[in-house]
C-alpha cells in the first residue's frame, strides 16, 4: 500500500532542516506540495502557509540565527530524538547504530555527518515506507514529537504546525503539555569541578587555615605500584 503522505512528510523534513538560500529558493514548490497531496487537514495547512509565508519575507540572516537558537540551543526543542531518549547516557550510542541499521536494510545510507536520529533524516526515511508501516513508525515516536511540539507552542514558534502536522499524520492529536524550564544553556553544559574546585566545601572550619597532610611513599609502595 502505498503511502498517501510522502510528499508532505518530504516537505515537513525540509522546513525543520536548516533554512539556507536553497530552502528558500523553493519555498513555493514546498507549498504546492503540501496543497497537491491533501494529506492534512486544513486548518494544518492554513498554519504552515503561514510558516511558508514568513520565511519569504523575514530577513535570512535573522532567520538563520533564530533556526539555530530555537533547534540548536535547547535540549526541549532538539530536533536530535535519541537527545529526549537518552540524553548523553552511553545507550544512545548502540541506539544509533540500530537506527542507521534499519536505513541501510530499506537501501538508504546516511550522507557524510548526518545522525540517525535526526528529525528530518527520520522523516525521509519514513516518505520511503509503505502507508502502515511509516504510520506505525511515527506512531512509536508520537510522544517525543509531542514534548517538542509543547516546547515549540511554549515558545510560541511557528515550527509548531509542522511538529502538529507530523502527529495528525500518525494519527495522534497534537496537545501540548507542560514543559520543565529548562537551566541556561552555559550551565547546563559547565562541567562539573574537581573535588568542589576550590571552594570552602567540605571543610570541616571554612575560612580557617586548613591542615595538609603529606604521605611519603616507601620503596616498597612505589615499586608496588601505589
Amino acid at each position: 500500500m502505498s503511502n498517501p503522505a510522502t510528499l508532505t512528510l518530504r516537505v515537513l523534513a525540509r522546513l525543520l532542516s536548516y533554512p539556507d538560500a536553497e530552502l528558500r529558493g523553493h519555498l513555493g514548490d514546498l507549498s504546492a506540495a503540501l496543497h497537491s497531496e491533501q494529506a492534512l487537514g486544513a486548518a494544518r495547512l492554513g498554519e504552515l502557509d503561514a510558516l511558508l509565508k514568513s520565511m519569504r519575507v523575514r530577513d535570512p540572516i535573522e532567520m538563520e540565527a533564530d533556526y539555530v537558537q530555537l533547534f540548536d540551543r535547547g535540549r526541549s526543542t532538539s530536533l536530535h530524538l535519541f537527545e529526549h531518549v537518552h540524553g548523553d547516557s552511553r545507550d544512545r550510542g548502540p541506539a544509533m547504530i540500530d537506527l542507521a541499521q534499519t536505513y541501510e536494510k530499506a537501501g538508504l545510507y546516511l550522507a557524510e555527518g548526518e545522525l540517525p536520529d535526526y528529525l528530518p533524516v527520520v522523516l525521509e526515511f519514513v516518505s520511503t515506507q509503505p502507508a502502515r508501516e511509516a504510520r506505525a513508525f511515527l506512531g512509536e515516536m508520537t510522544h517525543i514529537l509531542n514534548a517538542i511540539f509543547s516546547a515549540l507552542v511554549k515558545r510560541e514558534s511557528a515550527y509548531a504546525s509542522v511538529l502538529g502536522a507530523l502527529l495528525e499524520i500518525a494519527g495522534e492529536k497534537a496537545q501540548a503539555v507542560k514543559v520543565a524550564e529548562e537551566p541556561p544553556l552555559d550551565e547546563s553544559w559547565e562541567e562539573p569541578a574537581v573535588f568542589g574546585g576550590c571552594s570552602t566545601e567540605g571543610q570541616a572550619r571554612p575560612g580557617q587555615p586548613q591542615p595538609v597532610r603529606i604521605v611519603r611513599k616507601t620503596a616498597a609502595g612505589a615499586a608496588q605500584g601505589v
